[in-house]
């Protein structure tokens, strides 16, 4: 087996692997030895079939994973003796391809872009400005009364009022469409608050003066990316009968409003309140910083990027963007899109980072342990109520989508081994500039 050199220019890297003839046949040969003990066939016994009668039988096959096993052993050889960490995977192609025969040598083309040497980082140059927000008792105030608002009920209405804006209706409803009804289109004893935009656009605002024992026709036009294809852009009437009209009524400020959240009385839960908010702001801050952090990072570091890993990337983000934009078109039957100077410059820096916090961790010896993971996939499955069982089994048989889970907690482990070594300071501010700190992230 041979494996020569053909291009060494940057991060790229080319070879050919040459298995010989002989090679093959020994490895075949190796094979059909291990496995004769084991095998049965007609009219002889067990262990006890000809050599040649095997050769016949399972040679073909035995020969295509001789060839698999030569070039893996070769590859893993290769990455061995160089040192050498392919960015993406080797692209291998077998020179003649269709036109190899039995018998002939084996050349196999291996190029790929190899991982750069990453300079040193020396953290304690860093410098870092971490936002302490606490949560004061006009936030805790606040964010009470919104709670109480979620906990609202609504009272009826005096006899004749009209439902205001805010208010909940009771109606029974027959949606058509060119006359005809459709279906999932009418309901009976139908909740529905006036200006929760829970409706088709403009329904709910031509309820607004309704009154108890009212019957009206509702005119709306379906958007036009409605879920049901059939509906979407149409024009339909809603026949409505109003059956009730209530008025919101704000939960009360008390300690029955504490207990419905799990709190012994009202002081318990506004002890709950600014330790969630203290958790939040905390969350805000780190983001913040997290950001500084690799602005900084971007900066200090620089080397050779992989010129593959670097187009996967940008087109990936291209994509990515072009979907954001386009979000009635599903899946990926559309036009090829060609990433800009921008995504690649925004690929740039991804790869830069992403490699860069990777070496850090590889060398400080950084790894998610399974509990950490475990908690991962816990929070992953909450966004699928009834269905958490199924999520678990997914991610067990997908590695993609347990990198998914495991990328940003080793990215974030990297981040606070970094931060620990950097000089922080600590600035106190409110949650106004907090708000517009984290409102200028989504602005860069």
């Amino acid at each position: 087996m041979q494996v020569t050199e053909t291009l060494n220019e940057g991060l790229k890297r080319g070879y050919t692997i040459t298995v010989t003839a002989a090679e093959l046949e020994a490895k075949v040969q190796e094979k059909l030895v291990e496995a004769q003990p084991e095998i049965e066939m007609k009219g002889f016994r067990k262990g006890k079939v000809p050599m040649a009668i095997l050769r016949k039988q399972f040679g073909p096959r035995l020969l295509g994973d001789a060839m698999q096993d030569a070039i893996d052993g070769a590859m893993k050889g290769h990455f061995d003796a160089t040192g050498d960490r392919p960015a993406l995977q080797p692209e291998v192609k077998m020179q003649g391809g269709d036109e190899w025969a039995e018998g002939r040598d084996v050349v196999v083309e291996m190029t790929y872009d190899c991982l750069p040497p990453i300079p040193e980082l020396d953290a304690t140059k860093i410098t870092l400005e971490r936002l302490i927000v606490k949560a004061d008792d006009a936030s805790v105030e606040e964010a009470l009364k919104n709670l109480a608002a979620t906990a609202q009920s609504f009272d009826d209405r005096k006899k004749g009022a009209k439902a205001k804006d805010g208010d909940q209706i009771t109606i029974d409803f027959k949606g058509s469409v060119d006359g005809d009804y459709f279906e999932g289109g009418t309901a009976e004893d139908y909740p529905l608050v006036l200006g929760s935009n829970s409706f088709i656009p403009g329904f709910e605002a031509q309820l607004v003066g309704a009154k108890v024992g009212d019957e009206l026709k509702v005119d709306v036009t379906f958007p036009a990316e409605y879920g049901a294809a059939h509906l979407a852009g149409k024009a339909a009437v809603f026949e409505c009968t109003v059956k009730a009209v209530k008025e919101p009524k704000a939960a009360e400020l008390d300690d029955e409003l504490a207990k419905k959240y799990g709190a012994k009385d009202l002081a318990g839960l506004k002890g709950q309140i600014a330790e969630r908010l203290g958790v939040e702001y905390q969350g805000a801050s780190k983001a913040i910083m997290k950001r500084a952090l690799l602005d900084q990072l971007d900066g200090l570091v620089k080397f050779d990027l992989p010129a593959a890993l670097v187009e996967a990337e940008a087109n990936q983000i291209a994509h990515q963007l072009w979907h954001e934009e386009n979000p009635d078109v599903q899946g990926h039957n559309h036009d090829a899109v060609e990433p800009t100077d921008e995504h690649k410059s925004l690929a740039e820096r991804r790869v830069r980072l992403g490699l860069l916090l990777a070496e850090i961790g590889r060398k400080a010896e950084i790894t998610v342990t399974d509990a950490e993971m475990t908690q991962a996939v816990l929070n992953a499955a909450r966004q699928y109520p009834g269905q958490e069982r199924q999520f678990f089994e997914f991610v067990q048989k997908n590695p993609q989508m347990q990198q998914q889970l495991r990328a940003p907690l080793f990215e974030d482990k990297v981040v606070d081994h970094i931060v620990a070594q950097a000089t922080v300071t600590e600035k106190e501010v409110n949650k106004d500039d907090l708000q517009k700190a984290i409102d200028a992230l989504d602005e860069i």
